[in-house]
């Protein structure tokens, strides 16, 4: 496709516009043919274009113009995230954010001074820099740098960090062949209270907002 638009553009073309088509390609959509391939991609999102072309008795370019000029569709591939959360997850998370946002609403610089965040990541030993990180000032003509490529290393250590709106405050990393317990909260939390009170004497004797 990008080598049909360059030449689409070498030969003179200027307009990224779909070029107007004759009449007959719409005399065949039918309504009834617009709502058969919307309810079938309801049915499975996954569908391939032959495959609702076979089932609607109609052409793959028809069922192209359908999906993009009818329906403002287009096929994405799958969004990694970190975890799917169900119903009761998404729910709790809108009702700690809107808590969150009235003590912020009401005191500001307070709710700044007391509002923590903990969360755990992965950390590999090695970590090759990315395309953006590698960038080098290159005269005209000169050809670009070259670098060998590399994988994240297979060794990494979980860290779980706190920090707050003024930095990080506590970074506490996995002992090798420790798992995550109650027993390690419970010890992780008495590392980070004492860290905090060197670090944010204002809260020794206040309560932590933990997000």
């Amino acid at each position: 496709m990008a080598k049909k638009w360059f030449t689409e553009f070498r030969c003179g073309r200027s307009s990224t516009s779909d070029a107007e088509r004759s009449g007959r390609l719409k005399e065949v959509i039918t309504p009834e043919i617009v709502d058969k391939i919307y309810e079938m991609i309801l049915d499975d999102r996954r569908m391939k274009v032959r495959e609702l072309a076979h089932a609607a008795g109609i052409s793959t370019e028809w069922v192209h113009h359908i999906l993009h000029e009818y329906l403002d569709m287009k096929k994405l591939s799958a969004r990694w995230v970190p975890r799917l959360l169900i119903l009761d997850h998404k729910r709790n998370r809108v009702i700690t954010s809107k808590k969150c946002l009235a003590m912020f609403s009401r005191n500001p610089n307070e709710f700044l001074r007391r509002f923590v965040i903990v969360d755990e990541t992965w950390i590999h030993h090695n970590t090759p820099e990315t395309k953006e990180q590698s960038k080098q000032w290159v005269a005209r003509g000169e050809r670009g740098p070259k670098k060998v490529k590399q994988s994240l290393s297979a060794n990494k250590v979980m860290a779980t960090v706190f920090w707050d709106a003024s930095g990080v405050i506590h970074i506490d990393y996995l002992e090798k062949g420790k798992t995550i317990t109650g027993e390690y909260y419970s010890k992780l939390l008495n590392r980070f209270d004492f860290h905090l009170k060197q670090k944010r004497p204002h809260l020794a004797k206040k309560k932590v907002l933990f997000h």
